[in-house]
């Protein structure tokens, strides 16, 4: 799949007063009715989420949208690869679209197709690789998430990877994780795995980097992707925080290193961190781990708490921060006027094959 080119929007749409730009959202939503859905994710910044029709975590938004019959257009206030999802899962009548072509994610890029069939044929020098099954992190592209279907795996979330990493386990002599490491060595640490049976598969070394013999041994094997947002939380923030406040909690994301999870009070996907924060009682302390549109809104929606970042650093996601209220007003203007622009499509081979791993998600439980 070529990607496309985001086209300027210009100065009518970038110079626009900010609370004109909301009116005009709201103006066209109402004109648009219930052709219309807005997806926004919980990493999206609040004059953009603040229109949402629905939102979640990749889990939450996928199920939405697979469940989305009646809405023509769907704009997803998110990144590619939950778009390509979105597509996939919705049915051919309806069109998915992303405000900003260039909302992308550095940690999908990290895996490509012939990447992992590299790695396969790798395997196979060394163990049975029929018997091992693939499970792809929903950060991850099309094509990947159709390798994963045609192989028997299986997509996960940071909500249900460690039960899509057991189902894996109970089908074949090992799991192949991709692309997130952290994601993948923190769930298979939850699910009771030894260390020594977790081994890191480094892409751009023979074997991964690892030794015949640590092949055999292990039961997991993580690629060597990574969130550059949660990598800023580092063990020394958890220390600092004890030191601080003993009474604060620690929540963060499993995306962040097994150093910072296992010394966290809890850890959880953005739906766990929202829930398990909106549902302290009044005068709760928190240093959340987490992109910081979302700290900012439990900060924002919980002035009985007392909320902060985790990380004396602004953790941003810049690749979700290109969806802006002028690029969704422009989206909307183009579709009141009759007119599709930004249209996210996969392939009909590669939608099939994905969607067999989207399915297995689904319905894991």
């Amino acid at each position: 799949m070529e990607p496309l080119e985001q086209v300027d929007i210009g100065p009518e749409y970038l110079g626009q007063d900010p609370e004109i730009l909301h009116r005009r959202i709201l103006a066209r939503k109402a004109e648009l009715a219930d052709r219309l859905l807005i997806l926004c994710h919980h990493y999206q910044q609040e004059a953009v989420f603040r229109h949402a029709d629905a939102s979640g975590d990749s889990l939450k938004l996928a199920r939405i949208a697979a469940e989305s019959h009646d809405a023509e257009f769907i704009v997803f206030c998110g990144v590619h690869f939950m778009a390509e999802s979105a597509d996939i899962l919705t049915s051919e009548r309806q069109q998915v679209l992303l405000p900003d072509l260039r909302a992308g994610c550095t940690m999908a890029d990290m895996v490509t197709r012939p990447q992992v069939e590299w790695a396969w044929q790798e395997l196979a020098g060394q163990i049975d690789a029929e018997r091992v099954v693939p499970v792809t992190y929903v950060n991850s592209s099309a094509a990947i998430k159709a390798l994963v279907g045609e192989k028997g795996g299986s997509v996960c979330t940071s909500s249900n990877a460690e039960k899509v990493l057991q189902w894996a386990l109970a089908r074949g002599e090992r799991a192949f994780f991709f692309p997130d490491e952290h994601l993948g060595r923190n769930s298979a640490a939850a699910i009771g795995l030894p260390a020594d049976q977790v081994l890191v598969w480094r892409r751009d070394q023979p074997l991964g980097g690892n030794t015949p013999e640590q092949i055999r041994r292990a039961k997991v094997l993580l690629w060597d992707g990574y969130c550059s947002v949660h990598m800023m939380f580092q063990a020394e923030h958890v220390e600092a925080w004890r030191r601080r406040d003993p009474a604060v909690r620690i929540i963060v994301h499993p995306e962040c290193r097994y150093e910072v999870v296992s010394r966290a009070d809890q850890y959880g996907s953005t739906e766990a961190i929202i829930k398990a924060v909106s549902e302290s009682p009044p005068g709760s302390k928190w240093a959340v781990g987490t992109e910081i549109n979302l700290v900012r809104r439990l900060q924002d929606r919980h002035p009985d708490k007392e909320i902060h970042s985790l990380s004396p650093f602004q953790c941003l996601c810049a690749t979700m921060y290109r969806i802006k209220p002028a690029y969704l007003l422009w989206v909307l203007d183009n579709l009141a006027a009759g007119r599709v622009v930004n249209r996210i499509t996969v392939p009909a081979d590669i939608a099939a094959a994905a969607r067999l791993a989207l399915d297995r998600m689904l319905t894991i439980k």
